[in-house]
């Protein structure tokens, strides 16, 4: 059986070095003139109320053009460039913006593409078997092929986000949530490997000219990596990228499932890979956030340096949903403001859908909706509060904490949208971050 290739390419030139992975690697070798092409960027997070860091987190518009200008080169000419930006699905003007920012608008002027969001469009449901059903964007479904575009990094509850977890946003928010189960044997690692089934015929670049250690958003280590990863199959894109960010794909579940599945080896002993070896480019990219655990609490290390005594705030689980994820960092930054250096009356926090309390806690603080009806009449619990929402409100968040001891300012919820602006001044002044591969001239 021939083998899969997979081209591993330096990052030098504008389209250039992208024209080269997708050569090297045949990734359009079966693309007709009049094919109708669906592109799936990487847009994790986006904020119209700051400048954040974008570096590793959302895919380059450098790369998105040069896909666009090559698909052209092929005489296609029906591009459709659609995601779906974690955001409230009735706002239009986040996604419109993000768009705008990212040089879309000018791509469809320029070359013609459609840009759409995937949250105002129709969803069809796709039965995947194993008891698992998600609904699609339609758009996505009914294309002749796929262009994949994911960012080359590391991630806190799947270890690697690359081509199949990058089509989680090709899915209602309904179907995201229920990717997060709390059913061991169907977790987050399984539904992940199961996405990319009903696609069509497909290419992925997995753009590593930024990459991003502790990700999948603006608060992970951002690297300058030069890299692009490109293949007709998207398992063997992933497992390269897997290897290349220091993860054996045998340590990634969903890399694991999707290989199990169609009877591959892990250890790229099936790929063919052109350019660049492995072993020369990987870089270890750590996933994972330190917590910290003793007598006085349990919460992560950067809180236990503070000096923080009496919380009990145990480490987030693949059951907690990409809702109320964004809202653990800012929850985690007002706890620390609060800190006035008296121990709390042991305050326990639990997130996600499978977390129980602990006995002899002071209060227990249940964040969303999923942590409220497991825990509600927990026997354990001696006083409860509860934000319940799915995901909660900042105001019920904030009443919470303060009922339970800890002053949590509200400003801070209420400004939540320029905190990412913050973490810019980690790369200012530094050259290999530039702004410009977000745009388009």
């Amino acid at each position: 059986m021939a083998k899969k290739r997979v081209s591993v390419v330096r990052y030098e030139e504008p389209y250039r070095s992208l024209e080269k992975a997708v050569i090297d690697c045949e990734g359009l070798s079966h693309i007709s003139a009049g094919s109708k092409v669906f592109i799936k960027p990487n847009i994790v997070f986006w904020t119209k109320a700051c400048t954040f860091p974008k570096w590793g987190v959302i895919t380059t518009s450098r790369v998105v053009e040069d896909m666009v200008a090559l698909l052209k080169e092929h005489d296609v000419d029906d591009i459709t460039i659609g995601e779906g930006i974690v955001a409230d699905p009735e706002d239009t003007e986040t996604p419109r913006d993000a768009f705008e920012s990212l040089g879309y608008e000018k791509l469809k002027q320029r070359y013609g593409v459609k840009v759409i969001n995937i949250m105002k469009r129709p969803f069809r449901k796709v039965d995947l078997g194993d008891g698992i059903s998600l609904r699609y964007n339609s758009d996505l479904l009914e294309s002749d092929f796929l262009v994949n575009l994911p960012v080359m990094k590391s991630h806190n509850q799947t270890v690697v986000s690359l081509g199949m977890k990058n089509l989680k946003g090709t899915i209602d928010i309904a179907s995201r949530k229920k990717c997060h189960s709390a059913d061991p044997g169907r977790d987050l690692h399984f539904h992940v490997s199961k996405i990319a089934e009903p696609m069509p015929p497909s290419l992925t670049v997995i753009d590593g000219i930024y990459s991003l250690e502790k990700g999948p958003a603006f608060d992970g280590k951002m690297r300058r990596s030069n890299l692009l990863i490109a293949s007709a199959d998207m398992l063997s894109a992933d497992l390269v990228g897997s290897s290349i960010l220091g993860h054996e794909p045998a340590s990634v579940g969903h890399l694991r499932y999707a290989a199990e599945r169609c009877g591959r080896p892990l250890d790229l002993s099936d790929i063919e890979i052109i350019g660049e070896k492995v072993e020369n480019v990987a870089s270890y990219h750590d996933y994972d956030f330190e917590y910290a655990r003793n007598e006085k609490g349990e919460m992560p290390k950067a809180l236990a340096r503070q000096g923080v005594e009496g919380l009990f705030y145990r480490k987030f689980d693949q059951t907690m949903c990409t809702y109320c994820s964004a809202l653990n960092g800012l929850i985690l930054t007002a706890i620390r403001q609060a800190w006035q250096g008296e121990p709390w009356n042991n305050v326990e926090v639990l997130t996600g859908k499978t977390m129980e309390p602990s006995k002899g806690m002071g209060a227990t603080i249940l964040i969303g909706q999923c942590m409220y009806r497991k825990n509600k009449d927990h026997p354990d619990i001696q006083k409860m509060f509860a934000a319940k929402g799915c995901p909660p409100v900042p105001e019920d968040i904030v009443d919470a904490l303060n009922e339970a001891g800890i002053g949590a300012d509200s400003a801070l919820f209420a400004q939540a949208e320029k905190l990412p602006g913050f973490f810019m001044s980690r790369y200012e002044g530094n050259p290999d971050f530039d702004q410009s591969f977000f745009q388009v001239n």
